[in-house]
């Protein structure tokens, strides 16, 4: 109600000063430097613009996008989707230190209250965090299955992403 309410004073405020606005004078005049000024006051010299103002109609637009919805849905209930955007399924790391950086993504929005878990062949890599990026260290050489898992605030799983394969490679002694 208040932001309808907001939004028809600022219509009414637009349309009312654009017909003050229509009623008003212009005048042109070049000062010493030669520059033009713009007045609504007559100076010496000034000559009068004629604005040629003529009303415009505009069709009816739908504002109905302009409302907020009252939505039932929760964090917990919502339909949340996450997936691991770096590295890519099947990508091949070469890294002798064994670090790999894995990367996410939470649609349609990231909640507070949410939090994101790394599974690493299955194993859960650290606690939960709020944040989607990992920085895994001294990761075995070889074929290995990436995860992440979408907690809510209860702790209860409520989306997970695909799991991915990745390959790595480090240099033998």
């Amino acid at each position: 109600m208040g932001t309808r309410f907001i939004l028809l004073a600022v219509c009414l405020c637009l349309f009312s000063l654009s017909a003050v606005a229509s009623q008003k004078k212009i005048y042109v005049w070049r000062d010493a430097k030669g520059v033009l000024v713009f007045s609504d006051t007559p100076q010496k010299n000034a000559e009068e613009l004629n604005l040629n103002v003529s009303s415009i109609d505009m069709q009816a637009v739908d504002t109905s996008i302009l409302y907020e919805e009252t939505s039932t849905t929760t964090p917990d209930t919502a339909k949340f989707e996450i997936e691991i955007t770096e590295p890519q399924h099947q990508a091949t790391i070469r890294e002798n230190s064994g670090s790999v950086y894995v990367s996410g993504r939470v649609s349609p929005r990231f909640e507070n209250g949410l939090k994101i878990q790394l599974f690493l062949d299955g194993i859960a890599t650290k606690e939960p965090q709020s944040s989607s990026i990992f920085a895994l260290r001294d990761v075995d050489r070889g074929e290995h299955t990436l995860q992440m898992r979408l907690i809510d605030k209860d702790g209860k799983e409520i989306s997970k992403s695909k799991s991915i394969i990745i390959y790595l490679h480090r240099k033998g002694l």
